[in-house]
């Protein structure tokens, strides 16, 4: 399983593999994704738009497409099902870790899907090659296939409180999580989901290079609440971005795929549900 990639081993393979951005910055971030990715990406990569690319008919930010959908997406970008891809971010959300766990949710080869590590900010900083060139390929015929064990919805979360069949781990802040701070999202209250645990996402990250702590790193981290990586998990946040970033480093440990509750606070904490703390 190759779940992060370095920048030396992608320079060394850009031709061998599908790059894509998949940068998407948080509403208040004021910062444009893709015109950001106009004016200087990786050379051969293409843009992935998040937003665009999620379920049109939900009022929920990110929510996964149809499969039907996801294929006419993913084959106009001329993706093939034995492709390698490579997906990183210029975001201070790593939003890489959403579009790769997507890729894992429609049965995307988990050792053909792997997250640059340090991403676009690393890349730039070793002075790497930078394009503004619009790589375009032939459109391909993608086939998916749904693996609904790693969506979890909101009745599971439900559930879950009473019979306490997994770990729900939050990877919001601390504050977020505690309810001492207000959601970005006015919609929303403060709190998390009741028995639920908290690894803010930046403790998994490395903050001078915007890499992934190691393994025995990352498994202190879960040890530090209690949490053994190898048990059933499941992880959230405030809309289903950085819940991926706690699923990769779970994967780092484990070797398991993510469960991510893809309504996350987005949806739980809306100002009319029930089961707040």
């Amino acid at each position: 399983m190759k779940n992060l990639v370095s920048t030396d081993w992608l320079e060394k393979n850009l031709n061998n593999v599908r790059i894509l951005d998949g940068t998407w910055h948080m509403p208040g971030a004021k910062r444009n994704a893709l015109a950001e990715f106009e004016e200087g990406h990786i050379l051969n990569a293409n843009f992935f738009d998040l937003d665009k690319t999620s379920d049109q008919n939900s009022f929920l930010p990110h929510m996964l497409p149809n499969k039907i959908d996801w294929e006419k997406t993913i084959s106009e970008l001329g993706i093939k099902n034995s492709d390698h891809i490579i997906i990183y971010d210029n975001s201070e959300v790593i939003s890489s870790c959403r579009v790769w766990y997507n890729f894992l949710y429609f049965n995307h080869d988990i050792n053909l899907v792997s997250v640059l590590d340090g991403g676009l900010k690393k890349w730039v900083k070793e002075n790497r090659k930078i394009s503004k060139e619009k790589k375009k390929f032939t459109k391909s015929v993608y086939k998916a296939k749904e693996n609904n064990l790693l969506v979890l919805s909101k009745d599971q979360i439900n559930l879950n409180i009473k019979n306490k069949n997994f770990e729900l781990v939050d990877a919001r802040g601390k504050a977020r999580f505690d309810g001492l701070q207000a959601e970005p999202r006015t919609e929303l209250r403060s709190g998390n989901i009741e028995g639920s645990k908290n690894i803010p996402f930046t403790k998994c990250i490395n903050l001078d290079d915007k890499t992934f702590k190691n393994q025995e790193q990352l498994t202190n981290l879960f040890r530090e609440i209690n949490l053994d990586p190898k048990k059933k998990l499941a992880f959230t946040c405030g809309s289903g971005v950085t819940a991926c970033i706690l699923g990769l480093a779970n994967s780092i440990i484990s070797g398991k795929k993510p469960v991510i509750y893809d309504g996350s606070w987005a949806e739980y904490g809306l100002k009319n549900n029930e089961n707040i703390k």
